[in-house]
Protein backbone atom coordinates (compact mmCIF):
# COMPACT_ATOMS: atom_id res chain seq x y z
CA UNK A 1 0.00 0.00 0.00
CA UNK A 2 1.50 3.35 -1.06
CA UNK A 3 2.08 6.01 1.57
CA UNK A 4 -0.44 8.86 1.52
CA UNK A 5 1.05 12.29 0.85
CA UNK A 6 -0.06 15.35 2.81
CA UNK A 7 -1.02 18.17 0.42
CA UNK A 8 -2.18 21.76 0.42
CA UNK A 9 -5.77 22.65 -0.52
CA UNK A 10 -4.65 22.94 -4.14
CA UNK A 11 -3.13 19.45 -4.09
CA UNK A 12 0.56 20.33 -3.89
CA UNK A 13 2.69 18.12 -1.59
CA UNK A 14 3.66 19.55 1.81
CA UNK A 15 7.38 19.27 2.50
CA UNK A 16 7.33 20.13 6.25
CA UNK A 17 4.26 20.19 8.51
CA UNK A 18 6.28 20.53 11.73
CA UNK A 19 8.18 23.79 11.18
CA UNK A 20 7.16 27.15 9.71
CA UNK A 21 9.39 28.88 7.14
CA UNK A 22 11.58 31.53 8.78
CA UNK A 23 14.23 34.09 7.87
CA UNK A 24 17.09 32.06 9.25
CA UNK A 25 17.22 30.00 12.45
CA UNK A 26 15.29 31.90 15.11
CA UNK A 27 14.26 34.59 12.63
CA UNK A 28 10.81 36.00 11.92
CA UNK A 29 8.40 33.96 9.82
CA UNK A 30 7.96 34.50 6.12
CA UNK A 31 4.79 35.69 4.40
CA UNK A 32 5.65 33.37 1.52
CA UNK A 33 4.95 30.24 3.64
CA UNK A 34 1.78 29.32 1.73
CA UNK A 35 1.14 26.17 3.79
CA UNK A 36 1.26 28.05 7.11
CA UNK A 37 -0.99 30.88 5.92
CA UNK A 38 -3.51 28.53 4.34
CA UNK A 39 -3.59 26.33 7.45
CA UNK A 40 -4.15 29.25 9.85
CA UNK A 41 -6.70 30.94 7.59
CA UNK A 42 -8.67 27.72 7.26
CA UNK A 43 -8.55 27.16 11.03
CA UNK A 44 -9.98 30.66 11.60
CA UNK A 45 -12.95 29.74 9.41
CA UNK A 46 -13.70 26.21 10.64
CA UNK A 47 -16.79 27.30 12.55
CA UNK A 48 -20.00 28.67 11.12
CA UNK A 49 -22.76 30.59 12.92
CA UNK A 50 -24.50 28.17 15.25
CA UNK A 51 -28.23 27.71 15.09
CA UNK A 52 -30.12 30.31 17.11
CA UNK A 53 -32.22 27.44 18.50
CA UNK A 54 -31.50 23.71 18.45
CA UNK A 55 -27.76 24.46 18.37
CA UNK A 56 -26.68 21.46 20.45
CA UNK A 57 -27.49 18.29 18.53
CA UNK A 58 -26.67 14.70 17.63
CA UNK A 59 -27.60 12.66 14.59
CA UNK A 60 -27.56 9.29 12.89
CA UNK A 61 -28.55 7.59 9.64
CA UNK A 62 -31.05 4.79 9.29
CA UNK A 63 -34.15 3.77 7.41
CA UNK A 64 -37.91 3.96 7.57
CA UNK A 65 -39.90 0.81 6.73
CA UNK A 66 -43.62 0.83 5.97
CA UNK A 67 -45.49 -1.79 8.01
CA UNK A 68 -49.12 -0.81 7.37
CA UNK A 69 -51.09 0.28 4.31
CA UNK A 70 -51.93 4.00 4.38
CA UNK A 71 -52.47 4.46 0.64
CA UNK A 72 -56.10 5.32 1.29
CA UNK A 73 -54.89 8.53 2.92
CA UNK A 74 -51.77 9.62 1.02
CA UNK A 75 -50.20 9.10 -2.39
CA UNK A 76 -46.69 9.72 -1.03
CA UNK A 77 -44.58 7.11 -2.81
CA UNK A 78 -42.32 6.30 0.17
CA UNK A 79 -45.47 5.33 2.12
CA UNK A 80 -47.06 3.47 -0.79
CA UNK A 81 -46.04 -0.14 -0.28
CA UNK A 82 -45.82 -2.30 2.85
CA UNK A 83 -42.20 -3.36 3.27
CA UNK A 84 -40.73 -0.39 1.40
CA UNK A 85 -37.61 1.12 2.98
CA UNK A 86 -36.40 4.70 2.66
CA UNK A 87 -33.02 5.98 3.87
CA UNK A 88 -33.25 8.59 6.63
CA UNK A 89 -31.15 10.97 8.66
CA UNK A 90 -32.36 12.03 12.12
CA UNK A 91 -31.10 14.96 14.19
CA UNK A 92 -31.90 15.26 17.90
CA UNK A 93 -31.24 18.47 19.81
CA UNK A 94 -31.88 20.62 22.82
CA UNK A 95 -33.53 23.96 22.07
CA UNK A 96 -32.38 26.84 24.26
CA UNK A 97 -28.70 26.26 24.98
CA UNK A 98 -25.65 26.98 22.86
CA UNK A 99 -23.56 24.49 20.93
CA UNK A 100 -21.41 23.72 23.96
CA UNK A 101 -24.34 23.20 26.35
CA UNK A 102 -25.01 20.02 28.31
CA UNK A 103 -27.40 17.36 27.02
CA UNK A 104 -29.10 16.47 30.32
CA UNK A 105 -31.08 19.66 30.88
CA UNK A 106 -34.77 20.51 31.23
CA UNK A 107 -35.61 21.59 27.72
CA UNK A 108 -37.72 20.36 24.81
CA UNK A 109 -35.85 18.12 22.39
CA UNK A 110 -35.83 18.54 18.65
CA UNK A 111 -36.75 15.40 16.67
CA UNK A 112 -36.08 16.08 12.97
CA UNK A 113 -36.31 13.35 10.31
CA UNK A 114 -35.08 13.64 6.73
CA UNK A 115 -36.55 11.00 4.40
CA UNK A 116 -34.44 10.58 1.22
CA UNK A 117 -37.40 9.55 -0.95
CA UNK A 118 -37.53 8.83 -4.68
CA UNK A 119 -39.67 11.94 -5.09
CA UNK A 120 -37.25 14.23 -3.27
CA UNK A 121 -36.33 14.83 0.35
CA UNK A 122 -39.18 15.05 2.86
CA UNK A 123 -38.31 16.80 6.13
CA UNK A 124 -40.45 16.27 9.22
CA UNK A 125 -39.29 18.78 11.83
CA UNK A 126 -40.75 18.18 15.27
CA UNK A 127 -40.07 17.86 18.99
CA UNK A 128 -40.38 15.31 21.77
CA UNK A 129 -43.60 17.01 22.90
CA UNK A 130 -46.92 17.00 21.03
CA UNK A 131 -47.52 20.71 21.71
CA UNK A 132 -45.58 23.98 21.72
CA UNK A 133 -45.49 27.21 23.75
CA UNK A 134 -47.01 29.48 21.10
CA UNK A 135 -49.56 29.41 18.30
CA UNK A 136 -48.44 32.43 16.27
CA UNK A 137 -44.94 32.84 14.78
CA UNK A 138 -44.87 36.61 15.28
CA UNK A 139 -44.13 35.91 18.97
CA UNK A 140 -41.41 33.31 18.38
CA UNK A 141 -38.41 35.72 18.43
CA UNK A 142 -39.73 37.26 21.67
CA UNK A 143 -40.17 33.84 23.23
CA UNK A 144 -36.64 32.73 22.35
CA UNK A 145 -35.17 36.02 23.59
CA UNK A 146 -36.89 35.44 26.93
CA UNK A 147 -35.44 31.94 27.24
CA UNK A 148 -31.88 32.67 26.07
CA UNK A 149 -29.12 34.69 27.73
CA UNK A 150 -30.07 38.15 29.00
CA UNK A 151 -28.21 40.86 27.02
CA UNK A 152 -26.98 42.51 30.26
CA UNK A 153 -26.29 39.62 32.64
CA UNK A 154 -25.21 37.17 29.93
CA UNK A 155 -27.16 34.29 31.49
CA UNK A 156 -30.65 32.84 31.49
CA UNK A 157 -32.86 34.81 33.87
CA UNK A 158 -35.92 33.36 35.66
CA UNK A 159 -37.43 36.88 35.56
CA UNK A 160 -37.36 36.84 31.76
CA UNK A 161 -38.54 33.23 31.37
CA UNK A 162 -41.54 33.57 33.66
CA UNK A 163 -42.40 37.13 32.69
CA UNK A 164 -42.91 36.04 29.09
CA UNK A 165 -44.97 33.06 30.18
CA UNK A 166 -47.02 35.31 32.48
CA UNK A 167 -48.10 37.22 29.37
CA UNK A 168 -48.56 34.07 27.26
CA UNK A 169 -51.30 31.92 28.82
CA UNK A 170 -51.27 29.63 25.76
CA UNK A 171 -47.90 28.34 27.06
CA UNK A 172 -49.51 26.67 30.11
CA UNK A 173 -50.00 23.30 28.37
CA UNK A 174 -46.38 23.07 27.19
CA UNK A 175 -45.07 24.30 30.55
CA UNK A 176 -46.91 21.39 32.17
CA UNK A 177 -45.16 19.00 29.76
CA UNK A 178 -41.76 20.62 30.22
CA UNK A 179 -41.85 20.76 34.01
CA UNK A 180 -43.19 17.22 34.30
CA UNK A 181 -41.23 13.97 34.33
CA UNK A 182 -40.69 13.94 30.56
CA UNK A 183 -38.96 17.33 30.65
CA UNK A 184 -35.53 15.65 30.87
CA UNK A 185 -35.23 12.45 28.78
CA UNK A 186 -32.58 9.99 29.96
CA UNK A 187 -31.33 9.76 26.37
CA UNK A 188 -32.44 10.49 22.85
CA UNK A 189 -33.25 6.79 22.47
CA UNK A 190 -35.69 6.82 25.37
CA UNK A 191 -38.08 9.57 24.27
CA UNK A 192 -40.94 9.87 21.82
CA UNK A 193 -40.97 12.21 18.85
CA UNK A 194 -43.87 14.21 17.42
CA UNK A 195 -44.50 16.19 14.27
CA UNK A 196 -46.30 18.52 16.74
CA UNK A 197 -47.90 20.52 13.91
CA UNK A 198 -50.87 19.43 11.84
CA UNK A 199 -50.02 18.40 8.26
CA UNK A 200 -52.12 17.48 5.24
CA UNK A 201 -52.14 14.14 3.44
CA UNK A 202 -53.75 13.80 0.00
CA UNK A 203 -54.62 10.45 -1.59
CA UNK A 204 -54.59 9.44 -5.25
CA UNK A 205 -58.23 10.49 -5.69
CA UNK A 206 -57.57 13.98 -4.30
CA UNK A 207 -59.14 13.27 -0.91
CA UNK A 208 -57.64 15.44 1.83
CA UNK A 209 -56.88 14.49 5.43
CA UNK A 210 -55.19 16.31 8.29
CA UNK A 211 -52.62 14.29 10.25
CA UNK A 212 -50.47 14.41 13.34
CA UNK A 213 -47.29 12.29 13.59
CA UNK A 214 -46.27 10.26 16.66
CA UNK A 215 -42.95 8.38 16.86
CA UNK A 216 -43.18 6.02 19.84
CA UNK A 217 -39.84 4.82 21.17
CA UNK A 218 -39.39 1.04 21.16
CA UNK A 219 -36.77 1.34 23.92
CA UNK A 220 -39.38 2.58 26.40
CA UNK A 221 -39.67 5.99 28.02
CA UNK A 222 -36.90 6.80 30.49
CA UNK A 223 -36.48 10.17 32.16
CA UNK A 224 -34.20 11.89 34.67
CA UNK A 225 -35.14 13.80 37.80
CA UNK A 226 -33.73 17.30 38.16
CA UNK A 227 -31.17 15.97 40.65
CA UNK A 228 -30.09 13.10 38.42
CA UNK A 229 -29.80 15.43 35.44
CA UNK A 230 -27.65 17.95 37.31
CA UNK A 231 -25.27 15.19 38.37
CA UNK A 232 -25.09 13.66 34.89
CA UNK A 233 -24.58 17.03 33.19
CA UNK A 234 -21.58 17.61 35.46
CA UNK A 235 -20.12 14.17 34.86
CA UNK A 236 -20.64 14.05 31.08
CA UNK A 237 -22.10 17.14 29.36
CA UNK A 238 -22.27 15.02 26.19
CA UNK A 239 -24.30 12.25 27.82
CA UNK A 240 -26.98 11.93 25.12
CA UNK A 241 -24.43 12.12 22.31
CA UNK A 242 -22.33 9.46 24.05
CA UNK A 243 -25.33 7.18 24.53
CA UNK A 244 -26.52 7.42 20.92
CA UNK A 245 -23.05 6.97 19.44
CA UNK A 246 -22.12 3.99 21.60
CA UNK A 247 -25.47 2.23 21.21
CA UNK A 248 -25.23 2.28 17.41
CA UNK A 249 -21.55 1.29 17.48
CA UNK A 250 -22.51 -1.74 19.61
CA UNK A 251 -25.21 -2.67 17.12
CA UNK A 252 -28.01 -1.79 19.54
CA UNK A 253 -29.94 0.16 16.93
CA UNK A 254 -32.64 2.42 18.40
CA UNK A 255 -36.04 2.37 16.75
CA UNK A 256 -39.41 4.10 16.88
CA UNK A 257 -42.83 3.04 15.63
CA UNK A 258 -44.59 5.75 13.63
CA UNK A 259 -48.29 6.28 14.23
CA UNK A 260 -50.54 8.99 12.84
CA UNK A 261 -53.83 10.52 13.87
CA UNK A 262 -55.98 11.10 10.79
CA UNK A 263 -58.81 13.63 10.55
CA UNK A 264 -60.90 13.90 7.36
CA UNK A 265 -60.47 17.49 6.17
CA UNK A 266 -64.23 18.11 6.29
CA UNK A 267 -64.29 17.54 10.08
CA UNK A 268 -61.73 20.25 10.91
CA UNK A 269 -64.10 23.23 10.90
CA UNK A 270 -66.44 21.83 13.56
CA UNK A 271 -63.91 19.97 15.76
CA UNK A 272 -64.18 20.94 19.44
CA UNK A 273 -60.55 22.14 19.51
CA UNK A 274 -58.86 24.22 16.84
CA UNK A 275 -57.04 21.40 15.00
CA UNK A 276 -54.41 23.83 13.70
CA UNK A 277 -53.41 25.27 17.09
CA UNK A 278 -50.07 23.69 18.06
CA UNK A 279 -50.72 24.40 21.75
CA UNK A 280 -53.51 21.77 21.58
CA UNK A 281 -53.59 17.99 21.09
CA UNK A 282 -56.23 15.83 19.46
CA UNK A 283 -57.39 13.38 22.16
CA UNK A 284 -56.80 9.80 21.04
CA UNK A 285 -60.40 8.95 21.87
CA UNK A 286 -61.41 11.31 19.04
CA UNK A 287 -58.74 10.25 16.54
CA UNK A 288 -56.99 6.98 17.49
CA UNK A 289 -53.38 6.27 16.60
CA UNK A 290 -52.94 4.32 13.35
CA UNK A 291 -49.64 2.53 12.78
CA UNK A 292 -47.62 3.41 9.69
CA UNK A 293 -44.10 2.01 9.99
CA UNK A 294 -40.80 1.73 11.80
CA UNK A 295 -37.86 4.14 12.02
CA UNK A 296 -34.48 2.51 12.73
CA UNK A 297 -31.10 4.22 13.25
CA UNK A 298 -28.13 2.00 12.36
CA UNK A 299 -25.19 4.18 11.24
CA UNK A 300 -23.28 6.98 12.92
CA UNK A 301 -22.02 9.95 10.90
CA UNK A 302 -18.35 9.88 9.92
CA UNK A 303 -17.94 13.63 10.58
CA UNK A 304 -20.17 15.37 13.11
CA UNK A 305 -19.56 18.83 11.69
CA UNK A 306 -20.20 17.90 8.06
CA UNK A 307 -23.23 15.71 8.74
CA UNK A 308 -24.84 16.93 11.98
CA UNK A 309 -23.88 20.59 12.24
CA UNK A 310 -24.44 21.15 8.51
CA UNK A 311 -27.63 19.09 8.33
CA UNK A 312 -30.44 21.39 7.22
CA UNK A 313 -34.10 20.53 7.81
CA UNK A 314 -36.93 22.62 6.38
CA UNK A 315 -40.61 21.83 6.98
CA UNK A 316 -41.37 23.18 3.51
CA UNK A 317 -39.56 20.21 1.95
CA UNK A 318 -42.70 18.26 1.01
CA UNK A 319 -43.25 15.42 -1.48
CA UNK A 320 -46.35 14.59 -3.55
CA UNK A 321 -49.16 13.52 -1.23
CA UNK A 322 -48.02 15.60 1.78
CA UNK A 323 -48.47 19.31 2.38
CA UNK A 324 -49.02 22.03 4.99
CA UNK A 325 -52.08 22.93 7.03
CA UNK A 326 -53.27 26.39 8.18
CA UNK A 327 -51.31 25.88 11.44
CA UNK A 328 -49.89 29.39 11.98
CA UNK A 329 -46.67 28.26 13.65
CA UNK A 330 -46.06 25.80 10.83
CA UNK A 331 -46.72 28.50 8.27
CA UNK A 332 -44.06 30.70 9.86
CA UNK A 333 -41.56 27.86 9.98
CA UNK A 334 -42.06 27.11 6.29
CA UNK A 335 -40.05 30.29 5.71
CA UNK A 336 -37.89 30.60 8.82
CA UNK A 337 -36.14 27.22 8.79
CA UNK A 338 -34.97 27.36 5.18
CA UNK A 339 -33.91 30.99 5.59
CA UNK A 340 -31.87 30.15 8.70
CA UNK A 341 -29.89 27.59 6.70
CA UNK A 342 -29.32 30.01 3.84
CA UNK A 343 -27.78 32.36 6.42
CA UNK A 344 -25.70 29.73 8.22
CA UNK A 345 -24.63 27.53 5.31
CA UNK A 346 -25.25 29.52 2.13
CA UNK A 347 -27.78 29.33 -0.66
CA UNK A 348 -26.28 26.06 -1.95
CA UNK A 349 -26.50 24.16 1.35
CA UNK A 350 -28.88 21.70 -0.31
CA UNK A 351 -25.92 20.42 -2.36
CA UNK A 352 -24.03 19.23 0.74
CA UNK A 353 -24.06 15.41 0.91
CA UNK A 354 -26.19 15.19 4.06
CA UNK A 355 -28.82 17.51 2.55
CA UNK A 356 -28.75 16.42 -1.10
CA UNK A 357 -31.36 13.97 -2.41
CA UNK A 358 -30.08 10.38 -2.47
CA UNK A 359 -32.83 8.41 -4.20
CA UNK A 360 -33.30 11.03 -6.93
CA UNK A 361 -31.51 14.19 -8.04
CA UNK A 362 -32.26 17.89 -7.90
CA UNK A 363 -32.91 19.29 -11.38
CA UNK A 364 -33.71 23.00 -11.57
CA UNK A 365 -32.33 26.31 -12.79
CA UNK A 366 -30.27 27.27 -9.74
CA UNK A 367 -26.67 27.64 -10.91
CA UNK A 368 -24.71 30.23 -9.01
CA UNK A 369 -23.99 31.46 -5.48
CA UNK A 370 -21.30 30.65 -2.95
CA UNK A 371 -20.09 27.01 -3.09
CA UNK A 372 -22.10 26.04 -6.16
CA UNK A 373 -20.98 22.48 -6.93
CA UNK A 374 -23.45 21.10 -9.47
CA UNK A 375 -21.62 19.63 -12.46
CA UNK A 376 -22.57 18.38 -15.94
CA UNK A 377 -24.61 21.47 -16.89
CA UNK A 378 -22.39 22.72 -19.73
CA UNK A 379 -25.08 23.47 -22.29
CA UNK A 380 -28.10 23.69 -19.96
CA UNK A 381 -30.01 26.94 -19.89
CA UNK A 382 -30.65 28.74 -16.63
CA UNK A 383 -34.15 30.01 -17.38
CA UNK A 384 -37.62 28.50 -17.83
CA UNK A 385 -39.55 27.95 -20.03
CA UNK A 386 -37.03 27.21 -22.78
CA UNK A 387 -36.72 25.37 -26.09
CA UNK A 388 -33.81 23.17 -25.00
CA UNK A 389 -35.50 20.28 -23.16
CA UNK A 390 -34.88 21.75 -19.71
CA UNK A 391 -36.79 20.53 -16.64
CA UNK A 392 -40.47 21.50 -16.74
CA UNK A 393 -43.33 21.73 -14.29
CA UNK A 394 -45.65 18.74 -13.71
CA UNK A 395 -48.93 20.66 -13.30
CA UNK A 396 -49.74 18.26 -10.41
CA UNK A 397 -50.04 19.90 -6.99
CA UNK A 398 -48.24 18.12 -4.15
CA UNK A 399 -51.32 18.34 -1.91
CA UNK A 400 -54.96 19.40 -2.02
CA UNK A 401 -55.77 23.14 -2.05
CA UNK A 402 -56.89 24.80 1.17
CA UNK A 403 -60.08 26.86 1.09
CA UNK A 404 -59.73 30.41 2.42
CA UNK A 405 -62.20 33.23 3.08
CA UNK A 406 -62.39 36.53 4.92
CA UNK A 407 -60.62 39.87 5.11
CA UNK A 408 -56.87 40.37 5.13
CA UNK A 409 -55.39 41.66 8.38
CA UNK A 410 -54.08 40.40 11.69
CA UNK A 411 -56.40 37.86 13.33
CA UNK A 412 -56.40 35.86 16.53
CA UNK A 413 -56.73 32.09 16.13
CA UNK A 414 -60.21 30.83 15.29
CA UNK A 415 -61.99 29.71 18.45
CA UNK A 416 -63.61 26.27 18.54
CA UNK A 417 -66.11 24.99 21.11
CA UNK A 418 -63.58 23.74 23.68
CA UNK A 419 -60.77 26.17 22.92
CA UNK A 420 -59.09 27.95 25.81
CA UNK A 421 -55.50 28.14 27.03
CA UNK A 422 -55.96 26.00 30.13
CA UNK A 423 -58.33 23.07 29.62
CA UNK A 424 -55.82 20.68 28.06
CA UNK A 425 -53.11 21.65 30.57
CA UNK A 426 -55.53 20.66 33.32
CA UNK A 427 -56.35 17.41 31.53
CA UNK A 428 -52.63 16.58 31.38
CA UNK A 429 -52.21 17.35 35.08
CA UNK A 430 -55.14 15.13 36.02
CA UNK A 431 -53.62 12.22 34.07
CA UNK A 432 -50.52 12.25 36.26
CA UNK A 433 -49.90 10.02 39.26
CA UNK A 434 -49.50 11.58 42.71
CA UNK A 435 -45.71 11.20 42.46
CA UNK A 436 -45.62 12.80 39.00
CA UNK A 437 -47.74 15.71 40.23
CA UNK A 438 -45.40 16.30 43.18
CA UNK A 439 -42.34 16.43 40.93
CA UNK A 440 -44.12 18.75 38.50
CA UNK A 441 -45.06 21.14 41.32
CA UNK A 442 -41.50 21.14 42.67
CA UNK A 443 -40.01 21.85 39.24
CA UNK A 444 -42.36 24.77 38.56
CA UNK A 445 -41.97 26.25 42.03
CA UNK A 446 -38.19 25.97 41.87
CA UNK A 447 -38.07 28.34 38.92
CA UNK A 448 -41.07 30.57 39.63
CA UNK A 449 -39.95 31.28 43.21
CA UNK A 450 -36.77 32.90 41.87
CA UNK A 451 -38.74 35.61 40.04
CA UNK A 452 -38.22 39.04 41.62
CA UNK A 453 -41.59 40.63 40.76
CA UNK A 454 -44.69 39.60 42.69
CA UNK A 455 -47.03 40.59 39.87
CA UNK A 456 -45.27 38.22 37.46
CA UNK A 457 -45.60 35.39 39.96
CA UNK A 458 -49.29 36.14 40.46
CA UNK A 459 -50.00 36.13 36.73
CA UNK A 460 -48.37 32.73 36.35
CA UNK A 461 -50.18 31.32 39.37
CA UNK A 462 -53.47 32.42 37.82
CA UNK A 463 -52.72 30.26 34.78
CA UNK A 464 -52.20 27.15 36.89
CA UNK A 465 -55.34 27.88 38.92
CA UNK A 466 -57.29 28.18 35.66
CA UNK A 467 -55.95 24.83 34.46
CA UNK A 468 -56.92 22.95 37.62
CA UNK A 469 -57.84 24.18 41.10
CA UNK A 470 -55.59 21.67 42.86
CA UNK A 471 -52.77 22.34 40.42
CA UNK A 472 -52.87 26.07 41.09
CA UNK A 473 -53.22 25.68 44.86
CA UNK A 474 -50.24 23.33 45.13
CA UNK A 475 -47.99 25.51 42.94
CA UNK A 476 -48.95 28.59 44.94
CA UNK A 477 -48.21 26.90 48.28
CA UNK A 478 -44.88 25.56 47.03
CA UNK A 479 -43.80 28.96 45.70
CA UNK A 480 -44.78 30.67 48.95
CA UNK A 481 -42.85 28.13 50.99
CA UNK A 482 -39.69 28.61 48.93
CA UNK A 483 -39.91 32.41 49.06
CA UNK A 484 -40.41 32.37 52.85
CA UNK A 485 -37.25 30.37 53.48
Amino acid sequence: MSKRVLTTESGAPVADNQNSAAAGVGGPLLLQDQHLLEKLARFNRERIPERVVHARGSGAYGYFEVTDDVTGFTRADFLGEVGKRTETFVRFSTVADNLGGADAVRDPRGFAVKFYTEEGNYDLVGNNTPVFFLNDPVKFPDFIHSQKRDPFTGKQEPDNVWDFWAHSPQSTHQITWLMGDRGIPASYRHMNGFGSHTYQWTNAEGGAFFVKYHFKTNQGIRCLSSEQAAELAGQDPNSHQTDLLQAIERGVNPSWTLYVQIMPAAEAADYRFNPFDVTKVWPHADYPLQRVGRLVLDRNPDNVFAEVEQAAFSPNNFVPGIGPSPDKMLQGRLFAYADAHRYRLGVNHTQLPVNAPKATKADNYGRDGVMATRQGLRHDKNYEPNSYAGPAQTNQALSAPLAVAGWTGTHANAQHVKDDDFFQAGELYRLMSDEEKSRLIANIAGGLSQVSRDDVIEKNLAHFHAADAEYGKRVEEAVRALRDE
